[in-house]
């Protein structure tokens, strides 16, 4: 291999432990997440409430896509995202209540 070919290489794994620290980050933060939506969920069932509050949901999209945005994440993305973990703790929030 040519000096350039092995310092892109080096380079290519640099980014590549990078991304998996990051993914282990994400997967610890969401299910930090969850165990405290677990436990909304849980006082929710507990006080007759129900699993879902549109009000706060949508709050939450709005403060998470100004925070794409700013940190130059596509904001579709975000909400997409967002979306999909609303709709995951609604489900678990769901069995609470039965």
């Amino acid at each position: 291999m040519s000096d350039a070919t092995t310092r892109a290489a080096d380079l290519l794994a640099e980014h590549r432990d990078s991304i998996d620290r990051l993914d282990a980050v994400l997967i610890y933060t969401l299910a930090e997440r969850f165990a405290q939506t677990k436990a909304v969920g849980k006082l929710k069932a507990e006080h007759q409430l129900p699993p879902s509050d549109p009000a706060r949901e949508a709050t939450q999209i709005a403060r998470l896509e100004t925070l794409a945005l700013q940190s130059g994440l596509d904001p579709e993305f975000a909400k997409k995202f967002l979306n999909f973990v609303i709709s995951e703790v609604i489900r678990h929030h769901e069995r609470f209540q039965k």
